[in-house]
């Protein structure tokens, strides 16, 4: 594909300066893939190579997902936007005031304290207890920062409270309902994307930089028993998983996350209807009126003139960003293996080469 050999070799590019032990990219209209390309290792240790069905953290990229589950609950009836979250969570301590909208929108008011000590080892997943590790939180931090709705603050502790907001609407646990009506409708199966790692042999290992200030401080930020050793520029970060999955608990390839951005792109989507869709990606705006760079699920960029909805994920090890670019009509998904990549801009430089869909 001629078209796309500038996308190529700036990608390869930033492999070979070793910004990133391994990437995964994908470029999707509504109807096909544009333009796919992993490169660099999975595991440097191994020589494991990335590939396209290799797993890789999303962590924040998974509030999208979420969003979308709730918004299908919103359609369904089970689930009102302007509720009080009181309705469905009577144990958490914000009381009446945030709604269902205001945490979407991440104007709830709900706190964000440092969230990288919110995980625990992969070996610890099966008796870990997600209901006590919230608790916790909430006791630790049981204040709003600012009145619902006067201002937009990003909070993971808001998107960990929709996902008990789901569980409770929809009766079953919430990584159940997700992976029932958000992924399988979508065609999309557990070696693509689910909630645990389906098979470590085709996971990738995430890597901290060892010349980095998150290195120099990671006896703080990150639980020692989750530090590995060094491979060369690279510090290994053990495999675990995030305590809230509503906030950061996908494990998937670029694919995966590139088909749900297909489907925001086709004409009908398949997840919920044209009405409920817009809700997604409708703008919000504070009680005063005020505009906020904000949908019900999408955080909204521009970039060379080009408006776009995106969600980006980082976290122990591994970073990634997904774009919507609904009147270029494309949508793009990177992964990554190392914590600090510059994948913002590395999007800010593809996705410009990129042609428009026809």
């Amino acid at each position: 594909m001629p078209e796309f050999g500038r996308v190529r070799s700036t990608l390869d590019a930033f492999v070979r300066a070793s910004r990133t032990p391994g990437l995964q990219y994908v470029a999707v209209d509504s109807s096909a893939i544009l333009f796919e390309q992993h490169d660099g290792f999975a595991d440097l240790a191994a020589r494991r190579p990335m590939l396209a069905g290799t797993t890789q953290m999303a962590y924040s990229m998974s509030k999208t997902i979420t969003a979308a589950a709730v918004l299908q609950l919103v359609e369904r009836g089970r689930v009102g936007l302007d509720d009080s979250v009181a309705r469905y969570l009577d144990w958490q301590p914000y009381g009446n005031r945030p709604t269902v909208r205001q945490l979407l929108a991440h104007m709830s008011g709900a706190p964000n304290p440092l969230p990288l000590r919110w995980v625990h080892p992969a070996a610890a997943h099966a008796a870990f207890d997600e209901r006590s590790a919230l608790l916790d939180v909430l006791r630790a931090h049981p204040r709003l920062a600012f009145a619902p709705g006067a201002k937009y603050a990003y909070s993971n502790i808001g998107y960990w409270l929709l996902g008990g907001i789901v569980a409770r609407a929809s009766e079953q646990p919430f990584t159940t309902y997700v992976e029932a009506n958000v992924l399988r409708p979508l065609d999309l199966g557990p070696q693509e994307i689910g909630y645990t790692v389906a098979d470590r042999a085709q996971h990738a290992t995430g890597y901290l930089e060892k010349y980095s200030l998150i290195n120099l401080a990671k006896s703080w930020l990150i639980d020692p028993a989750l530090v590995g050793d060094y491979a060369g520029r690279w510090l290994q970060i053990r495999d675990h998983y995030p305590n809230g999955p509503a906030f950061g608990g996908l494990v998937a390839t670029a694919g995966a996350f590139a088909r749900f951005v297909q489907d925001q792109l086709r004409a009908h989507s398949r997840l919920f209807g044209d009405a409920t869709r817009a809700l997604l990606n409708e703008p919000q705006r504070t009680t005063s009126g005020r505009s906020v760079p904000m949908t019900l699920g999408w955080h909204i960029g521009e970039v060379g003139g080009a408006r776009y909805f995106f969600k980006e994920g980082g976290g122990g090890g591994f970073h990634s960003l997904m774009r919507l670019y609904p009147d270029r009509r494309i949508g793009t998904v990177v992964m990554t293996n190392a914590t600090g990549s510059k994948i913002a801009r590395l999007l800010d430089a593809v996705d410009r080469a990129l042609p428009q869909a026809g």
